[in-house]
């Protein structure tokens, strides 16, 4: 059992894109956690293991691992910098002791940075700021430091909280000081950081008697089953104990602990027993949820359950009801498409599920919290329709209300006024404007979560796709009136056939096409944008024919404009309410949601 007093629980939060995955890549390799033939030195981003992960260029799920260092056992969180995986922050930070706030050099404290860094002082965490990339040209350590200083300021919930250090970093070269270096190319190491955690951050309490532990944590494998994950409050643990799992409904389960592990690396070690304060994962437990206390048989006692933020977005998802259904997913029924949500529950704290019969109502955090789980079910061979994106609205006070968010955008000066005309018609509030250094202006909005959705797509389109935007949740205010609608109407399939080159010619004259040629279509599929607000109904497999007086193919080829390929998210930016998507493993398809025009006409009146 490991020496209390040298362990160290931290995590490592920060804003999208700031370093914070990068620094543990250095913090894992420095400390030859490692064997030479287990990484080489020059993989990036191993916490990152999953496949959009990789893709994304983000973190999705927290992840902890376990490093050695001079006798000291420091137990690191990995967590999400996206505001919509915000759910994976808040259940892993009462595993830690402390925290590594990173921050960009250039960019400053971000959005993110705000959220993670209040839940961590609300817990009473003890930070260690590092900012990180300081090699960037446009780099502004001092003014980066007074925003720091302003933002504890007004979070910290106690007078020490404004007494944190500072480290500097290049994450990326395994680089750290404890003063800003004049030369930042010569040798250095993460030395100082490690010095840090083991110094400036506390080490666990231990706490003597019957055992507590809150599973914060599942993951699962095939030998051995569910692994229930969490950090020992109180006792200890060991092979083969007899224990009492505590449910959240209050009701108790008598249960064993088969087998317990501790991280080291990215793999797990077998131990025969862990003392208090200490990070664990447990076999046996097969009915462990998220939120459960693992207590000791002689005196059980409930830990206080996690508590996330409640979901603002909602998505109808339900079995696919097209004319192609069943041809190209495994899984196609209610019935697994149930089961394989229930199985999303499990360590998806942030998500809720409610059925609606046939299909299924999913709520989250934001489009791509969503669009994330939507993209892993297709992959696994899934085939459903999803709805447009509507916010979860609250009753408060008798009174209906709507989430809001904050809005932070950075865009090139001559994009200001578009930026500016969008915003304005979705009722957004200017709160402050200001130049960065970099010559960018960057403003910040309160708006509304149902404004946000198809935003996105809009402003990229507007600025070339140069503009930065994060939001934040800020809280939730009176039901305002329904938004005008942003886009053009949808060119509908007539008939089902196969696209042709000749009747698609005729089509780009009466918009943008989102279907190419010999793409098979079905009646009530979109397969365009319309110049104009109104629905039209387009025949797009009208073949050219023979007659008596030339070829079929007398006038040449047909020069088509190459047509936009949508991305998950922009299929689901795009939808309005009597629209769905039809997602499988190898399409995406845009449809109304009723097929029939007439049912079209009559639904709409």
């Amino acid at each position: 059992m490991t020496d209390t007093s040298r362990i160290r629980n931290i995590a490592i939060i920060a804003h999208v894109d700031h370093g914070k995955t990068t620094l543990v890549d250095g913090l894992l390799k420095q400390s030859n956690t490692f064997r030479d033939n287990q990484a080489e030195m020059g993989q990036t981003l191993i916490m990152d293991s999953g496949d959009q992960e990789r893709e994304r260029g983000i973190t999705i799920t927290a992840k902890q691992t376990t490093i050695f260092w001079n006798d000291f056992k420091i137990n690191i969180i990995d967590t999400p910098g996206h505001a919509d995986f915000s759910g994976e922050v808040e259940r892993t930070l009462n595993m830690a002791d402390g925290v590594l706030l990173v921050v960009d050099a250039q960019e400053g404290p971000m959005p993110q940075t705000k959220f993670v860094l209040s839940k961590a002082l609300e817990l009473g965490l003890r930070p260690v700021v590092v900012i990180n990339k300081i090699d960037k040209p446009a780099r502004r350590i001092d003014e980066v430091e007074d925003e720091l200083a302003d933002l504890f300021l007004e979070l910290a919930t106690h007078e020490s909280q404004l007494h944190y250090p500072v480290y500097f970093a290049i994450a990326r070269e395994g680089k750290a000081w404890k003063e800003m270096p004049e030369n930042v190319d010569k040798a250095a190491d993460l030395t100082p950081i490690f010095e840090a955690i083991t110094t400036d951050i506390d080490p666990p309490i231990a706490k003597e008697g019957s055992l507590q532990l809150v599973v914060a944590a599942l993951q699962h494998d095939s030998f051995l089953g569910k692994y229930a994950i969490g950090r020992i409050e109180r006792g200890s643990v060991a092979k083969n104990m007899p224990i009492v799992l505590m449910k959240a409904d209050g009701s108790l389960i008598n249960s064993k602990i088969d087998k317990v592990f501790s991280s080291r690396g990215l793999g797990r070690e077998e131990v025969e027993d862990a003392g208090s304060g200490d990070i664990v994962a447990l076999t046996g437990i097969a009915q462990a949820h998220i939120g459960d206390t693992v207590a000791g048989r002689e005196n059980p006692e409930a830990l206080p359950v996690i508590k996330v933020e409640a979901p603002t977005i909602s998505m109808y998802l339900g079995p696919n009801t097209s004319p192609m259904k069943g041809r190209e997913g495994d899984f196609s029924t209610s019935r697994q498409l149930s089961d394989r949500l229930q199985r999303e529950l499990e360590t998806n704290v942030a998500l809720t599920v409610r059925d609606e019969g046939i299909g299924f109502v999913i709520s989250g955090r934001g489009e791509l919290h969503l669009s994330v789980l939507i993209e892993e079910m297709r992959r696994e061979g899934y085939e459903f329709e999803v709805g447009r994106p509507q916010v979860v609205t609250i009753t408060e006070d008798g009174q209906e209300k709507e989430p809001v968010e904050e809005l932070l955008i950075e865009i090139a000066p001559e994009f200001v006024g578009v930026v500016s005309q969008e915003l304005g018609l979705r009722r957004a509030e200017l709160v402050k404007q200001e130049q960065t250094s970099a010559g960018l202006s960057r403003m910040l909005y309160i708006i509304t979560t149902r404004a946000l959705i198809g935003l996105r797509n809009s402003l990229l389109t507007d600025t070339k796709g140069t503009i930065i935007m994060h939001s934040l949740p800020h809280g939730y205010q009176a039901l305002g009136p329904r938004l005008a609608s942003t886009r053009n109407g949808a060119l509908i399939s007539f008939e089902a056939g196969t696209t042709t080159p000749y009747a698609l010619e005729n089509t780009e004259s009466r918009g943008e096409l989102l279907v190419g040629p010999g793409v098979e279509v079905y009646a009530g599929m979109i397969i365009g944008i319309n110049r104009r607000q109104e629905d039209m109904e387009i025949n797009v497999c009208k073949a050219k024919h023979l007659t008596n007086m030339r070829s079929s193919s007398s006038d040449g080829v047909v020069q088509l404009t190459p047509f936009t390929n949508y991305s998950l998210e922009q299929c689901i930016d795009f939808l309005n309410d009597d629209e769905l998507l039809e997602v499988t493993p190898k399409n995406l398809r845009l449809r109304k949601r009723y097929l029939d025009p007439t049912e079209r006409k009559r639904a709409k009146n």
